[in-house]
């Protein structure tokens, strides 16, 4: 991997993570492009990467990490269990979805699922604009919509997203707990691929990458949190969900162009 490399996969992590783009889906994207092949050192550096982007969450909401809001994280935590718990349990099942054509489908159904919801979205029904002040009962129903996001191209942010409008939280909301929900999720992914690729990451990586990696996808996903919801006191997720179907289109269009070449 080059310094090259590690810049674009650093600015794609960041800026894609707390979108309801797909960060999986994009990286798997990108490496098929850059022609990296997915070596145990390539995965570590996907991980180490992704670890910056939990530090954004940290530096963007630092008044939320601490005992003052056991309560929120109580929920938070009981959100994290239903994909904690599949994602252990068929772990090898999820690797094998891992592919250019399931990316692209993914993108394109989030899309529609992103437009569907848009269009029948009522403010008056989604009262809840602190994520303070969801119950134990909606981070339960959020928990469960994001284990959809296992399936590669889905996006964790998007299924989470779209889970939170569906029981009452408003646009900003629904993403602000989606940034918050990613911390414990990323925190044990990340762990778990460590812990799997430390030999690889402290034999064979350029530390020098990694670096420039981390601290590009650090910045980039900082940023990325903050205009994104600014974007939202203006906008809907519309064009989230035309973006999804328009890659997820172009992806199959090459992938079937390369296939027949």
């Amino acid at each position: 991997m080059t310094i090259y490399d590690s810049i674009i996969l650093g600015i794609i992590e960041g800026f894609t993570e707390f979108l309801p783009i797909s960060s999986t889906g994009h990286l798997i994207v990108a490496s098929e492009f850059l022609k990296l092949e997915q070596t145990s050192v390539n995965k570590a550096y996907e991980v180490i990467i992704q670890f910056a982007a939990i530090l954004a969450v940290i530096l963007n909401y630092p008044d939320k990490f601490n005992f003052k809001h056991i309560n929120l994280w109580t929920k938070i935590f009981i959100a994290f269990l239903p994909i904690a718990a599949i994602g252990f349990v068929f772990s090898s099942q999820v690797k094998a979805l891992f592919s250019i054509q399931i990316v692209a489908y993914m993108f394109i159904i989030g899309g529609i699922i992103f437009l569907i919801v848009e269009k029948f979205y009522d403010e008056s029904k989604h009262t809840v604009s602190n994520v303070e002040d969801i119950n134990f009962k909606q981070a339960i129903y959020i928990g469960l919509a994001q284990i959809f996001a296992l399936i590669p191209g889905t996006s964790r942010a998007g299924s989470s997203i779209i889970g939170a409008m569906l029981v009452g939280l408003n646009r900003k909301a629904s993403a602000e707990f989606s940034f918050l929900l990613a911390f414990p999720v990323m925190c044990a992914t990340t762990a778990y691929d460590l812990l799997k690729h430390h030999n690889e990451l402290l034999q064979g990586a350029n530390l020098a990458n990694l670096a420039i990696g981390f601290v590009v996808s650090f910045i980039v996903a900082f940023l990325t949190i903050k205009l994104f919801l600014k974007f939202l006191e203006r906008f809907t997720f519309v064009s989230f969900g035309i973006y999804r179907i328009l890659f997820g289109i172009l992806l199959l269009i090459i992938f079937n162009n390369n296939i027949n070449y």
